[in-house]
């Protein structure tokens, strides 16, 4: 499907900022959603977008947001303790158009279908991390688990863009991806963020990528090239 309309969910925010730009430079008509006390930060797309205040997880706001869209970028935020990732995930599965293309971002700690394979230092920052961020009830990881769960069995014409760690720089491409964390090919657990966003927009017309969670990781690090070479 060819996009001319899209929604932001999460618009304000690094990741967010990044795709707004990718958008407006492909011409497409942008709707941001993002909390009141964060519009300042979309200052500096000033009349070159629509901004609808409120919770992503606000199914009113979403309703309205979504209205009319070819696609919706949504960033799964799994803040507080809330159920907010999965509320916001549920809100865009319910409210958008059926025929819209459906692209929600998490992290490699999210799988489709088990068949991921993790290090331990990574399954250890997950336990760890999510146990004291929930003590402190700031984080729920486990309902981002939730959130894409839901996405997983829906009929909508989902991606799930699950993230490797992330570094601010210039532009280094269009991120690669496979199915499974543990794959060589991403090996390097480096993407950076404004090529994640590059990854999102882009996914709005693959259609290779309806019903697929690519785990990704960026173009130019050692184990990317290194794949593209056949170098072990």
């Amino acid at each position: 499907m060819k996009m001319k309309k899209i929604c932001i969910v999460g618009a304000s925010g690094k990741l967010g900022q990044y795709m707004v730009q990718h958008a407006l430079d492909r011409g497409l008509e942008v709707v941001g959603v993002c909390r009141e006390r964060s519009v300042g930060k979309l200052d500096r797309f000033k009349g070159r977008m629509a901004v609808i205040p409120g919770a992503t997880d606000d199914r009113a706001v979403i309703e309205q947001a979504v209205k009319g869209c070819d696609g919706v970028l949504t960033v799964l935020v799994p803040w507080g303790v809330h159920q907010y990732a999965s509320g916001t995930a549920q809100a865009v599965l319910d409210h958008a158009p059926p025929s819209a293309r459906l692209v929600f971002s998490c992290g490699w700690h999210i799988t489709k279908d088990g068949q991921d394979v993790y290090t331990w230092k990574l399954k250890a920052f997950v336990k760890v991390f999510g146990w004291l961020a929930r003590a402190a009830r700031l984080v729920e990881l486990d309902d981002q688990v939730e959130a894409c769960r839901r996405i997983f069995a829906s009929n909508a014409q989902w991606t799930v863009v699950r993230g490797s760690d992330l570094e601010e720089g210039e532009s280094q491409g269009l991120p690669v991806w496979s199915r499974h964390v543990g794959d060589p090919i991403l090996k390097s657990n480096m993407t950076r963020r404004v090529d994640f966003a590059l990854f999102m927009v882009e996914a709005l017309e693959n259609d290779e990528l309806i019903h697929e969670a690519p785990a990704i990781v960026g173009c130019q690090t050692p184990s990317a090239l290194a794949f593209r070479t056949g170098s072990p």
